[in-house]
């Protein structure tokens, strides 16, 4: 059946879709920057700001973008870098994309002025003026940073288009390393996007093309299509790398799960248990493409957070199963199996359901994570009805086949070792088997200790890790480990650069680091939008006004004409009418003025008298290279004053809805994931049989979880969507492995600490020890992957394992043969008359092969 259940759910896939909006899956559902950027594009419809700025004020939209720089460092103003831009900007501008019937250009496609003429960037008038002083020898021209003039009398911004710029004093540029060029194109319908959007990868083509016939410049282009199309790359570069991990698990699977003895060997239930975790998963995908999901880049990590989970389990049911006697019937074996197992392994997938389904409802205010917890709450729950069910089974068949003698790989009948003897050496090697009545009554030895990781933990690391003289080292290492990870949980810092989740060779990461690296003097353009009526005509406003953009690059006219009104001195006394009137009569006479309109909205009241509804003026920020911090604290400063100052103003850049409230609304999972643990873990105790074993794992979960996110930080690893589910996913794994080890030793009687620490790590050791080593090796093609994505995933998911691998293997078994709680060190003897009656029943094979002593209390 759950074979059947996934071929059917998993035949969707021919038709699956994959999630386009980036800003969908990653910026905050529920940002004030969505709502302000709402409002103002109710104000501002038509955005014709970017004919003097480099800037996407209201909306993204459709673009090109390329930054040309040189290999040597060269100044790109001087005459041959200049003739070769402005040949890179004509062929540019000469770009067709073809139609049936119409081939559109740039002309066709791109966003106009006021005169009908397409928008570019300033820079390139900069460059034919300087290139038509050069052909006519004037040697007075001067280019001026960050605000230059143009020969039409035009003041432009030329701060995010001119990058490594030396100046002269005066501000007057001497040299610049790079210069960016922009082109804005329209996406007003469905067919101007859709030629846009092919427009913008004809252009990355044309420019590379270029660079070609031009070594010695470096070009970096970059679209609006650009962030959506390497964050998708992710998964394209990754297949090769997740092929090789899924052959190293399955090949570690089924060696874990053998030995020599070729009857109690199992390696089909090494197979069987990584093909249980696969069919669960693909249901599970299935599920989410037929109800209407969109397949993304993060899903990526859903088979990891299914293979330490579900492996985990089926080694467990694997090592009870070596527990049970080998005379008993399969029945019975199977009954013990499950009694002893899947108690433990029910409530961590309940606990993995809690986390998850927490992180899955709408209380997580990233859509990707809510995404990635739903789609792994469903993978969880098949996972539990298929080990229930498919690997039951499984691990029947391979009982049925062990008491027969049969062969655990061919399924053929074991000759008796008299047989043997008469066989090559070959022969004998792959058919070694102990036989039941090989072994002496008195030999009270278990014929799976020939297994070599049980051999290895009950002969030798159980002594080892308890012995007196390891002890001090091993608290030692500890305090060393609580230490490295404070450090590192002091310097946390949140991730929202983009360039995160994104293939590593990639159009997105070269243009950011370009970017980073030229241009980072200025921040984006904000823009400063009043919306209500005020007395511009007061001076007392006027000065408000002024006084909050202080410290910025101002840029705009709205704020020139406020100088202006108030050189004028025609502000004090004005009636509003005639200062109304005077201010729309002077954007149609005025020259200087000619772009002023789109910066002001006027409204006609009763009476032909004119109003000013809103206003805005751009703005521009100094910062240094740690921009988006220095960015975001710009963000929260303005927020605040624009709830304490007396002209009602708010500010937005369309990066502030991937910022927003970013750290809250990324650690919400986590924090929502933990409260619901911990309330799990309390109510769980009045149900358990020892309130200990809850308090216990508390605190180890509580460790491990600082010391993941100290050493992640170390690791250059930031707060950002991935690495949160990675630590709630670490909360799980971390219960998942130390919960049977907690609740074997808390549980245990009699006897001393240290021999109940051993005799957990002897009975759950193993099969930790199996499920981590296949986790590692099915990690280790991750890291090869050239993508930051999938480097957050290994860097979080490895250091989990590593730092849960060390609380169960190191950590957990010292500190318990010396703290809470305590056992009784003598055995009570026991009263004589309390003596037993046995019986023995000769219980005998159908087929008369085996002869058992079945031996009953009565």
């Amino acid at each position: 059946a759950p074979v059947l259940i996934s071929i059917l759910l998993g035949a969707s896939f021919s038709r699956y879709q994959v999630e386009d909006s980036v800003e969908h899956l990653l910026a905050p559902t529920h940002s004030l920057a969505k709502i302000e950027r709402n409002l103002v594009d109710s104000l501002f419809p038509v955005n014709r700001s970017k004919h003097r700025l480099y800037s996407d004020l209201q909306t993204p939209g459709r673009y090109g973008r390329v930054i040309i720089t040189s290999f040597r460092k060269a100044n790109m103003l001087d005459q041959h870098h200049t003739d070769l831009i402005l040949k890179l900007h004509s062929a540019v501008t000469r770009i067709q994309v073809q139609r049936p019937g119409f081939n559109y250009t740039f002309a066709h496609i791109c966003i106009l002025n006021n005169d009908k003429t397409c928008i570019v960037d300033d820079i390139v008038h900069v460059l034919e003026e300087l290139k038509a002083a050069r052909s006519s020898n004037r040697t007075n021209f001067a280019i001026t940073y960050p605000i230059t003039h143009l020969k039409d009398g035009r003041e432009v911004y030329n701060g995010h288009q001119l990058g490594g710029v030396t100046v002269h004093s005066k501000d007057r540029v001497k040299s610049a390393e790079a210069i960016q060029l922009t082109y804005y194109l329209q996406a007003i319908n469905s067919l101007n996007d859709m030629v846009a959007e092919k427009w913008e990868s004809i252009f990355c083509d044309t420019v590379e093309l270029f660079q070609k016939s031009n070594r010695k410049v470096k070009m970096y282009p970059f679209t609006s299509s650009s962030l959506k199309e390497d964050f998708q790359k992710t998964s394209r570069v990754s297949e090769r790398y997740l092929i090789t991990s899924l052959v190293l698990v399955v090949t570690l699977a089924i060696l874990c799960c053998s030995m020599q003895d070729c009857v109690r060997s199992k390696p089909w239930l090494g197979l069987l248990g990584l093909l249980t975790v696969t069919l669960a998963t693909l249901t599970a995908a299935g599920i989410i493409n037929l109800t209407g999901g969109k397949y993304n880049s993060t899903f990526l990590g859903i088979p990891f957070v299914m293979l330490g989970h579900g492996l985990y389990g089926t080694f467990e049911m694997l090592s009870s199963w070596r527990k049970t006697r080998e005379d008993q019937h399969v029945k019975e074996r199977t009954a013990a199996v499950f009694a002893d197992s899947m108690l433990s392994f029910s409530l961590t997938t309940a606990m993995y359901l809690v986390t998850f389904g927490i992180g899955a409802s709408p209380f997580t205010n990233i859509e990707a994570a809510r995404i990635f917890c739903c789609n792994s709450c469903i993978a969880i729950f098949f996972n539990y009805l298929y080990v229930l069910s498919f690997y039951g089974s499984s691990l029947v068949f391979t009982g049925y086949i062990e008491n027969n003698y049969q062969h655990s790989i061919f399924c053929r009948k074991v000759p008796k070792p008299e047989v043997l003897q008469e066989k090559p050496a070959w022969y004998r090697f792959l058919l070694t088997a102990r036989f039941s009545e090989d072994t002496d009554d008195s030999e009270e030895t278990n014929t799976y200790e020939s297994h070599l990781l049980v051999w290895f933990l009950k002969r030798y690391y159980c002594d080892w890790i308890t012995n007196t003289y390891v002890k001090p080292f091993v608290v030692l290492f500890y305090l060393v480990y609580i230490s490295f990870a404070l450090m590192g949980y002091l310097q946390v810092s949140e991730g929202s650069d983009l360039s995160n989740i994104v293939a590593t060779a990639t159009r997105t990461i070269e243009y950011t680091t370009a970017q980073q690296k030229y241009f980072s003097n200025y921040s984006p353009v904000i823009g400063f939008y009043i919306y209500e009526s005020i007395e511009y005509w007061n001076t007392s406003v006027q000065e408000d006004v002024l006084e909050y953009t202080k410290g910025f690059v101002r840029i705009s006219w709205f704020e020139s004409y406020l100088n202006y009104l108030r050189k004028l001195n025609i502000s004090t006394g004005l009636p509003k009418k005639n200062f109304t009137d005077m201010l729309r009569n002077s954007f149609l006479k005025t020259p200087q003025f000619a772009h002023f309109s789109e910066d002001i909205i006027f409204s006609k009241k009763y009476n032909n008298e004119v109003d000013v509804v809103a206003s805005r003026m751009f703005l521009v920020a100094k910062t240094m290279e740690t921009k988006r911090e220095e960015l975001y604290d710009l963000l929260e400063t303005l927020r605040k004053l624009s709830l304490t100052s007396k002209v009602k103003f708010i500010v937005f850049n369309p990066s502030f809805v991937y910022m927003d409230r970013y750290a809250s609304s990324v650690g919400a999972p986590l924090q929502n994931s933990c409260i619901s643990a911990l309330f799990l873990l309390f109510f769980s105790a009045f149900l358990v049989a020892d309130s200990l074993i809850n308090v216990w794992l508390t605190l180890t979960v509580a460790s491990v979880e600082f010391g993941v996110i100290g050493f992640m930080t170390l690791w250059k690893v930031e707060l950002d969507c991935i690495s949160v589910l990675c630590l709630i996913y670490g909360i799980n794994y971390t219960i998942d492995n130390c919960a049977p080890l907690l609740s074997t030793f808390v549980l245990g009687k009699e006897f001393t600490r240290t021999k109940w620490v051993k005799n957990a790590l002897e009975v759950h050791g193993v099969a930790i020890l199996q499920s981590y080593l296949c986790y590692i090796v099915g990690l280790i093609p991750l890291a090869a992957v050239p993508s930051n994505l999938t480097r957050t995933l290994f860097r979080c998911l490895f250091l989990i394992a590593l730092v849960t691998f060390f609380h169960c293997f190191a950590i957990l078994p010292v500190i318990l043969t010396f703290l809470p709680p305590s056992k009784k060190k003598r055995k009570e003897k026991k009263n004589p008359e309390n003596r037993e009656e046995i019986e023995c029943v000769e219980m005998v094979d159908m087929d008369s092969t085996r002869v058992v002593d079945q031996i009953t209390t009565v």
